[in-house]
């Protein structure tokens, strides 16, 4: 395709075709799709199986499937496997996150891919990459806890997932930033057009962990848990305010200490001989920050991040997911994007983490229905009407991860 590129929507003009499920390679197609890219999202009969989760899951499918269009396909017949080929065709990218023996069995497999389009770049999201483990399922949390991700975050005795599903949302920018690698290297006219891209659950946890394993490699030394950890800095803790709430405070520098200790009434800290430097301040913690935390408490949580952000000194309320939607930075224009769902609701969901003179994305952001958009893509694909609902297989199962 020859793209054309909008303000704000950089990647308009792209077309990408998503065939994946859950989080990691759907968070890559929604991302595309606030740049600005066409991103047909290709479906079993029946829907893709996250539409239905609830619980914990209840948020992927709307929040992770954004801005994208919806088509059914009949993949286990040969005439949908053909409609897929036909639409790949057109695209520019295709994204992808099953086991490879199921693509091979669809027709689907690199090489096949390659012999028959060999312009597109393809981005794989599997579990590990090429290796040993590379025909192990892998989730977030196997991955943490095998990356030691969940050892860092836990007590030493207790290993803690990460509290969101870092890996796969971090998995799918991965493949964002590969496909638009791809992307520019293919309009510089560098080399094969097309790629076989791969992104690894597993690696991009060890990508999220590498500091901890280069400071092993560097010192030698095991590294204790970050709830366990010692302090780099005098004050780096978590206190309890008067109005029951709770408030981190970092104060890192020399100038920081100075003007803490002058404006809670702590001069005496100041004073003494045994607290002159920041190391001597770091072996003093298990007796000054009882003092400190008597000196915070008096005061509610407004009070004492008014404060501290006068004096410039880090600080951040403790908030539950909820308590975002009333903060005003949050809240200020383009921080939240507004979605309909397919039920017609509304909910509200973060922009992208960026703005671009000073504008954040404007793609669509919308969740697709199942299959709203399958007659208008494959009637521009050159199917007569009367193809598309067998094609479409709206009365058969789907393909199995």
């Amino acid at each position: 395709m020859t793209a054309v590129a909008h303000d704000n929507r950089p990647l308009d003009g792209y077309r990408v075709v998503e065939m994946s499920h859950m989080v990691m390679g759907p968070t890559c197609g929604m991302i595309l799709a606030q740049l600005g890219a066409e991103v047909i999202k290709v479906e079993p009969p029946a829907g893709d199986k996250t539409r239905a989760l609830g619980g914990m899951g209840t948020s992927f499918f709307p929040l992770f499937n954004r801005g994208k269009r919806s088509i059914t396909l009949d993949m286990k017949s040969d005439a949908g496997r053909e409609a897929f080929h036909r639409l790949l065709d057109s695209a520019d990218v295709f994204i992808e996150n099953f086991r490879d023996e199921t693509l091979a069995r669809m027709g689907l497999g690199a090489q096949q891919i390659e012999a028959r389009h060999p312009e597109l770049i393809v981005a794989g999201h599997k579990g590990f990459l090429t290796g040993p483990y590379a025909h192990r399922p892998a989730l977030d949390e196997v991955v943490q806890m095998m990356g030691g991700l969940a050892y860092m975050t836990g007590p030493s005795d207790r290993p803690l997932r990460v509290g969101s599903s870092a890996n796969d949302i971090m998995g799918g920018m991965f493949g964002v930033i590969a496909i638009l690698s791809a992307l520019l290297q293919r309009e510089r006219g560098g080399g094969k057009q097309g790629r076989d891209i791969r992104v690894g659950l597993f690696e991009n946890c060890l990508f999220l962990v590498a500091q901890h394993m280069v400071q092993f490699d560097i010192t030698g030394q095991a590294l204790r848990p970050m709830p366990d950890r010692l302090q780099a800095w005098p004050v780096y803790d978590i206190f309890d305010t008067a109005d029951g709430e709770r408030m981190f405070v970092g104060v890192v520098t020399q100038g920081h200490w100075d003007a803490f200790c002058r404006t809670f009434g702590l001069e005496h800290l100041l004073a003494d001989p045994r607290l002159a430097t920041v190391t001597e301040r770091i072996e003093a913690r298990s007796w000054t920050l009882p003092i400190i935390a008597e000196a915070l408490a008096g005061y509610d949580v407004d009070k004492l991040g008014g404060i501290l952000d006068g004096l410039n000194i880090p600080f951040a309320r403790i908030n539950r997911p909820e308590d975002l939607y009333d903060d005003p930075h949050v809240q200020r224009t383009g921080g939240l994007v507004t979605s309909a769902n397919v039920d017609g609701t509304t909910f509200r969901a973060p922009a992208l983490p960026l703005e671009v003179d000073g504008q954040p994305p404007q793609g669509a952001m919308d969740v697709p229905v199942l299959g709203a958009d399958t007659r208008d893509v494959l009637s521009g694909l050159g199917y007569p009407a009367a193809d598309i609902d067998r094609l479409s297989g709206e009365t058969v199962e789907g393909i199995e991860a």
